[in-house]
């Protein structure tokens, strides 16, 4: 059991965010089946996400604590740190995933992680640029 769990540890800590289930593939980062790369793929972009907005709800929860309305923003940024991903990156991680199967190739466990934190980081540079707003 301890085998295990070190394992699972080392899995994660190396960009291996999807833990392989069979004890063989322990040198092996690809991701060849489909919900292996989309999991892989969400799963960064719904930790890159909550790392990107944690900061944010820190900071405006201890700028916005003693303002009559604006103490609940924490809240809605937080949420949408979570609401976010949920809803948009399930589809465009599928959608990663998806053309990676269709055109037969494996993802390795670095480009999970380069897709899940470049879907967040589009997000966000979208939000600060303001582009929607010019529409």
């Amino acid at each position: 059991m301890q085998e295990n769990e070190i394992s699972f540890i080392q899995q994660i800590l190396s960009l291996n965010l999807v833990p392989k289930t069979n004890g063989t593939q322990r040198g092996n980062n690809t991701l060849s089946d489909f919900s292996g790369m989309w999991c892989g793929v969400f799963l960064w972009t719904a930790v890159s996400s909550l790392v990107f907005h944690l900061p944010a709800a820190l900071l405006s929860l201890a700028t916005l604590r003693q303002h009559k309305t604006a103490r609940f923003m924490p809240l809605a940024i937080l949420l949408m740190g979570i609401i976010g991903p949920l809803c948009g990156g399930v589809l465009t991680s599928a959608a990663i995933a998806g053309v990676y199967k269709a055109a037969g190739k494996t993802m390795i466990s670095l480009e999970a992680f380069i897709f899940g934190v470049g879907q967040s980081f589009c997000v966000v540079f979208i939000s600060f640029v303001r582009i929607l707003a010019t529409l």
